[in-house]
């Protein structure tokens, strides 16, 4: 019996967590697994229930758990509280420092039939597969923040970005192993002709490189270049590492690359107890209308089996799935294409869950 802690959250979470629970049953059904599932209040939800967007209930229930399904955080109605009260920061980035999630696992890959749905032209975007490692508890979202009025009038404000050698280390590391299953191949990111962080990245990169993974090719960009050749030569890439905030840019940046943001899932790791969420937010201009694509969030249970339990046959299973669902032409409204059948979000998860096959 594997436990589960459910994190449905706000907007759309409440109706894309459903359907990826539904592929979670479907494969412990055809594979003799048993999941346990507890459902918890994150965000929004948490404030309006329990006064705070992360109660101790939640965070033990997580950290009594095996792994961690979120749906999505934050809405208009909580934008104008306390910044420590919001859900994105009083909730996602403390339960992350709090389950030691330093690295954030977002792949960007293009389903073939979809080619047309990317802002990119055909063939700058055919054969897309890359992951993003991205260093999750660390750099200026964590750093301290400072904001004072000054005599003469005006404020100054500070956030400080700041890295051990042991943070970028970690997160490195993982990356090399993920890319030593892959294509062998990593693109540290940095800013290193500006930035003293960055300068420390690099060279603790590179050390790691000659010391224990030479077998591994490594590159390095700018950020801003970086930004630039995702447009100009995605298929290029496969894993790229980079800090926390780079990361956060550059993988919504790339997640648009394959058609939707809704189509791409992410797993946060590194403590014993792993959180996988779909890389999109939480769309209160659509929630409750059925509409939601929840396809990141079913291929984000799929990444759980994978990361979490090891149930690599699962997952692929689950995969698989959703690859035949789009060849047979099913569409939600963000990836919809002329002469296609478009679907609302729980057929959606109907139409998966019936194609999973063992």
């Amino acid at each position: 019996m594997h436990k589960i802690a459910v994190l449905a959250g706000d907007g759309i979470g409440v109706e894309i967590v459903p359907q990826a629970i539904k592929a979670l049953d479907k494969v412990a059904e055809l594979f003799g697994y048993e999941f346990s599932y507890t459902n918890g209040l994150i965000g929004g939800a948490a404030i309006d229930a329990a006064g705070e967007p992360l109660p101790a209930e939640t965070l033990e229930l997580c950290k009594s758990s095996e792994a961690v399904l979120l749906g999505a955080v934050g809405g208009p109605k909580w934008d104008n509280l306390p910044v420590a009260m919001r859900p994105e920061v009083g909730a996602l980035l403390p339960l992350r420092k709090a389950l030691g999630l330093y690295g954030n696992i977002r792949p960007c890959f293009l389903f073939p039939m979809l080619a047309d749905s990317s802002t990119l032209k055909r063939e700058v975007i055919a054969g897309t597969d890359m992951i993003t490692i991205r260093e999750l508890t660390g750099g200026i979202y964590f750093g301290e923040k400072k904001r004072e009025k000054l005599a003469h009038g005006g404020e100054y404000a500070h956030d400080i970005c700041a890295y051990t050698t042991a943070e970028i280390e970690r997160v490195a590391i993982l990356a090399f192993e993920i890319a030593r299953t892959r294509k062998n191949r990593v693109t540290s990111v940095d800013k290193a002709n500006v930035l003293e962080t960055s300068r420390l990245w690099r060279e603790t990169v590179v050390r790691l490189h000659q010391e224990r993974f030479s077998d591994v090719e490594l590159d390095h960009l700018y950020v801003d270049n970086a930004a630039m050749q995702l447009i100009l030569r995605p298929a290029s890439f496969d894993v790229i590492v980079t800090e926390n905030m780079f990361g956060d840019i550059l993988t919504d940046q790339a997640s648009v690359l394959t058609g939707s943001i809704g189509m791409l899932p992410s797993a946060s790791i590194g403590g014993k107890v792993a959180l996988y969420e779909p890389s999109h937010g939480s769309a209160p201009d659509i929630a409750g209308q059925d509409i939601a694509n929840p396809i990141a969030t079913i291929l984000s249970a799929a990444m759980l089996l994978k990361y979490s339990f090891h149930y690599y046959e699962a997952a692929e299973a689950i995969e698989t799935a959703v690859n035949q669902v789009l060849e047979d032409g099913y569409r939600t409204g963000d990836i919809m294409e002329t002469g296609k059948t478009k679907v609302g979000c729980q057929e959606m998860g109907e139409l998966i869950c019936a194609r999973i096959k063992k």
